[in-house]
């Protein structure tokens, strides 16, 4: 086995891991970042949910200097590279995609080559590490310290030791957590542990996760016949989820009319509208043959749990969310109504070359649920929700590391199909959330962080995971280069004043402005 040594080890390039390493890498600390997946950059890239989940006032306030770099430079990528339309191009806040979900929907590979971007200085001068296709599979941990963490390689099998003095977990799932032995917690908890209103009520439930989805991308080819090979087992999933236009909202118990596009005659939601990463419309005439969009949608959820699974039940649980993305394709391809009266669309195609894969579908599930920490300090739903602040804002908390905005977003869950959709105010990361009660130089920097299965619901999002992991590096650096440990930069006034100076100093806004509305 390779032995290696860095600074800082941050398992798991996700958004939060890459916010790391480069935080880290800034302030000059040498860093191995390591990537199951063979691309880098977790839910907007190899996820393939490349249309960010951001707060209403993304384009002026509320995210870090480093996320305006990723969304200036996704921008600028297309400027550069594509035959924008003239006036799109001089349109300093131009959105790719026109969906309407977010402010920026984009290609997968787009975010991919910027992250790769902002990274490549630091891979070429040495201070960045990169090890892709490397999952954890042991580590050596001596009482409260965890002194290196094993990678096997998937392509050649074989594996890597890297010893650091601090570890960041930026794993989608938090994968290190059991392999250190860190306390963790996983699903729902319960009311009487955590006294939130929307929590479940009588015991906790770990298998209670939100669902996941691989999703796809696809275009359509009118004239053409792109159906794929009904999915195994397709008309029980397709009875089961269920799979047709309209759906039930799992709140109020409403119909919600979904269409494929707008077309006369054709009443409901756009789904194409809502992720598309590509409006062809933008560009020059004829420069590409027609949009792409991206499913993520209700009826490809699958409610199904794969943390702390022997491998077999994993592989079987996330096989089945594929043939659920796969049987929604096919139902579109073969027997979705048609405005017109007829049934099927089999001109619509699937695009594996711009997710990187063979089947079609995204690297990896998009995830909304991992592991959690216990924390030092854990974030409750009393905390940001408006039900429970007097004011606009969420409470205040003086080890404030960043901040952020979403609603309280719960997808269906896989025991109970609770579906939780909330308001929330504009809320602070602690610095206490990253930090677990007892492992002296493990930093969680992901969904891992000490939120609830309520309150992650909010702190899940893209530029939140960004800012996690921005602090995650920052505070990697920062007891490097003072000695001190993690639990004593929070403890210790001082100490917690020159990291929150060293964070804005990186552009991180650490509270609110006072009028902010929820």
């Amino acid at each position: 086995m390779k032995e290696l040594s860095c600074d800082v080890l941050v398992a798991g390039a996700s958004l939060g891991g890459c916010a790391a390493a480069l935080a880290a890498a800034e302030m000059d600390q040498r860093v191995i970042l390591t990537e199951g997946c063979a691309w880098i950059g977790g839910q907007l890239t190899s996820q393939a949910v490349s249309c960010p989940d951001e707060n209403r006032y993304i384009e002026s306030f509320g995210a870090t200097r480093s996320w305006y770099r990723l969304r200036n430079g996704i921008r600028d990528y297309y400027r550069r590279n594509y035959p924008l339309r003239p006036e799109v191009r001089a349109n300093p806040t131009f959105n790719p995609g026109n969906g309407w979900v977010s402010h920026l929907c984009q290609e997968p590979r787009v975010g991919l080559a910027v992250l790769h971007e902002m990274l490549a200085p630091h891979i070429t001068s040495g201070r960045i590490q990169l090890f892709p296709e490397h999952i954890p599979c042991s580590a050596d941990v001596q009482g409260d310290w965890v002194r290196s963490v094993t990678f096997r390689s998937l392509r050649s099998g074989g594996e890597i030791g890297v010893h650091a003095p601090v570890v960041i977990d930026a794993t989608e799932t938090g994968d290190l957590l059991p392999l250190t032995g860190t306390e963790y917690v996983s699903g729902a908890e319960s009311q009487n542990d955590t006294g939130e209103p929307h929590a479940l009520e009588g015991s906790a439930n770990p298998e209670d996760v939100q669902s996941f989805t691989w999703c796809f991308l696809m275009d359509h080819c009118a004239g053409e016949d792109h159906v794929i090979e009904k999915p195994k087992g397709y008309e029980a999933r397709r009875d089961a989820q269920p799979i047709q236009w309209l759906q039930i909202h799992p709140i109020t118990g409403a119909d919600r009319p979904f269409i494929l596009w707008d077309a006369p005659g054709w009443e409901g939601v756009s789904l194409w509208r809502y992720r598309r990463v590509l409006d062809a419309a933008q560009f020059a005439a004829g420069a590409f043959p027609g949009d792409v969009t991206l499913v993520n949608w209700p009826q490809n959820d699958f409610r199904g749990n794969f943390l702390d699974k022997s491998e077999d039940v994993r592989q079987e649980v996330l096989d089945a969310g594929k043939r659920l993305s796969l049987s929604l394709l096919y139902w579109m391809q073969t027997e979705a109504p048609r405005p017109d009266g007829g049934t099927g669309f089999p001109g619509l195609r699937l695009r594996p070359d711009l997710v990187g894969t063979e089947d079609g579908l995204a690297q990896y599930p998009y995830v909304r649920e991992s592991r959690r920490i216990l924390p030092v300090f854990r974030v409750l739903e009393q905390h940001i929700s408006p039900d429970c602040q007097p004011g606009p804002l969420a409470e205040s908390f003086v080890d404030s590391v960043g901040i952020g905005l979403y609603r309280i977003d719960i997808h269906m869950c896989a025991q109970s199909s609770r579906f939780i959709d909330i308001g929330c105010c504009p809320f602070q990361i602690p610095l206490g959330a990253l930090i677990p009660q007892r492992m002296r130089n493990l930093i969680a920097a992901c969904k891992n962080i000490g939120t609830t299965h309520i309150s992650n619901g909010a702190y899940r999002l893209h530029p939140v995971e960004w800012n996690i992991g921005e602090a995650a590096g920052t505070l990697a650096a920062y007891v490097n280069a003072t000695g001190v440990t993690i639990h004593q930069v929070r403890e210790d006034s001082n100490h917690l004043k020159a990291l929150q100076d060293a964070l804005r100093s990186r552009g991180v806004p650490l509270e609110w402005p006072a009028m902010a509305p929820a």
